[in-house]
């Protein structure tokens, strides 16, 4: 059986805990920053978890992570 390929989209966006849950980083970063709050531009530079329900999709993309 031939190895299993990673999504390597998937891999430059998620990284694993060490409980094995997925760490992403938040939307909304990127540009337009003016008319944003700085409260909530420092509360998008923290990662958050991967929600259960896309989890079991992205682990499969996944396999090695």
């Amino acid at each position: 059986m031939p190895k299993m390929k990673t999504s390597r989209s998937a891999a430059k966006r998620f990284s694993a805990t060490g409980t094995g849950k997925l760490k992403r980083n938040k939307a909304y970063k990127r540009h337009i920053l003016t008319k944003k709050s700085t409260k909530l531009k420092r509360t998008l530079r923290h990662p958050a978890l991967l929600d259960e329900t896309n989890a079991k999709t992205m682990k499969k993309i996944l396999p090695y992570l």
